[in-house]
């Protein structure tokens, strides 16, 4: 059943945490990975077929911001004793085959996801160079059924605004995709 974003409160601070790397086996804080110029905290999987569908779009969207200062993270946090295929390990050898040039953390307690109010898998949070959220909701309209090619246009255009100083005012339509498996 897909499962829409929550919509977080747009100024929110983006809240802090310390999570395991599944890449480089490293603790990593927000303070070590947000960026002074924008930072997109996506909250993904490695089983539902919504991420699935846009993680090429991913990376190239990552590629394409990373040299103008734009931080990506990316946190799991579904319930690995429910969802095996999401554990810590297979992160690892998703991100490696996907070849994500961002970290990908994992989020054992779920609290992290709660801070965040994420409710699905993909679920982006996109962040001034203040760490004050300025869009949340979808990468773009593709979706695994509907035939419309991986653009990332929505998160493009936003992360342009915050890169060129401005606000961004565009409707912001919420994520969709596979509900965060939250433990029981």
């Amino acid at each position: 059943m897909a499962i829409e974003s929550n919509m977080l409160q747009i100024g929110t601070k983006a809240p802090k945490f310390t999570l395991p790397d599944t890449i480089s086996g490293k603790n990593l804080n927000l303070d070590q990975l947000q960026s002074t110029q924008a930072t997109l905290v996506m909250f993904l999987c490695n089983h539902c077929p919504y991420v699935k569908h846009v993680n090429e779009g991913l990376v190239k969207l990552a590629n394409d911001y990373i040299d103008k200062g734009v931080s990506f993270i990316a946190i799991s946090s579904n319930d690995v004793k429910n969802y095996p295929q999401d554990a810590p390990d297979k992160m690892k050898k998703v991100a490696e085959l996907e070849k994500y040039p961002f970290p990908y953390l994992y989020d054992e307690s779920q609290d992290v996801a709660k801070a965040y109010k994420a409710a699905c898998t993909p679920d982006f949070f996109l962040f001034d160079g203040e760490m004050k959220l300025v869009y949340r909701g979808q990468m773009d309209d593709s979706r695994p059924s509907n035939e419309k090619p991986v653009t990332g246009s929505d998160l493009r255009k936003a992360i342009d605004l915050v890169l060129d100083g401005k606000d961004v005012t565009e409707k912001q339509i919420p994520s969709i995709g596979c509900g965060i498996k939250w433990k029981n």
